[in-house]
């Protein structure tokens, strides 16, 4: 798998977020499995392609690897996996549209995290997209009045949390692999929709579906955007991010029908304004650095 490493950064960010756009239509194509066997046959194919991976990479020094990684990666892989059990659950629990919208709130939070845990500044800028991002927030959450859209909605914050508390750790510890890290989420996952899941045994169907989110949707989109992200500036890796808010809920209108609500499309839109003007803001000061 050596050739991924040669593919231009902002490509592979690309295609790594296109592959995540395809999560709601997957989940949501299910026939009969419950949200936590999908997790846990999806996390139990992840976990092999990223062996696979590092296996190929790595070949006899893998375990070394992974001990390299220590309880930065550990701990991150702990967070993160926690992180793809609620996106599980809040594509169960409302709708694709309002999942991705939140997801992509990651850089606010990005943003809150690196002032409390690495003393950065907040920007008047920054300021200003948080503001804006939580009123879009309240819009879409607050449009959601039946249970279970409305849990759906809560949950699906843990995702763009847990993705912003794993930068942060990355970014304290520099040194620390992302793609073991990967493997550890891909396992916590996994022992969760194992226990919480009366069963296990799924329709082959469902199986199929399975191996097809956990390789492709989430197992090449997580490598291709931890490899992209190494040789792409951060800013560019944000708005080239957006694309899996753009395209999730555009294949679940197409395939699926699911059409979202106006005012969510509404605070939807003024989540990813201010998602943008933060990047702009990030992406002028890096030109001037």
């Amino acid at each position: 798998m050596n050739f991924i490493e040669k593919l231009p950064g902002p490509l592979l960010v690309f295609i790594g977020a296109l592959c995540l756009s395809f999560g709601g239509l997957i989940v949501k194509s299910f026939e009969g499995a419950t949200l936590w066997q999908i997790l846990f046959w999806r996390q139990l194919f992840f976990v092999i392609l990223v062996g696979v991976f590092l296996l190929s990479t790595y070949k006899k020094k893998v375990f070394i690897a992974l001990y390299k990684s220590g309880m930065p990666g550990l701990l991150g892989g702990i967070i993160l996996g926690c992180g793809f059990s609620a996106y599980v659950f809040a594509m169960y629990n409302t709708t694709v549209a309002n999942t991705n919208f939140i997801i992509q709130t990651q850089a606010i939070f990005l943003a809150v995290f690196g002032y409390f845990f690495l003393k950065e500044k907040i920007s008047k800028i920054t300021l200003a997209s948080i503001i804006l991002a939580i009123s879009g927030i309240i819009l879409m959450v607050g449009s959601s009045l039946s249970p279970g859209e409305l849990s759906g909605n809560i949950v699906a914050f843990v995702m763009p949390s847990s993705f912003a508390i794993l930068i942060i750790i990355v970014r304290k510890y520099p040194n620390v692999d992302m793609i073991p890290l990967q493997l550890f989420a891909g396992i916590v996952a996994m022992i969760i929709g194992y226990l919480v899941s009366s069963k296990i045994i799924i329709s082959v169907n469902d199986l199929i579906l399975a191996f097809i989110a956990g390789f492709f949707q989430i197992g090449f989109g997580f490598i291709f955007i931890t490899i992209g992200a190494k040789k792409t500036l951060s800013a560019m890796v944000g708005i080239l991010m957006m694309t899996e808010a753009v395209f999730g809920p555009l294949w679940a209108w197409i395939f699926l029908n699911e059409s979202p609500q106006f005012i969510a499309l509404v605070g939807g839109s003024i989540i990813i304004i201010a998602v943008f003007i933060q990047f702009y803001s990030l992406l002028e000061i890096e030109k001037k650095s």
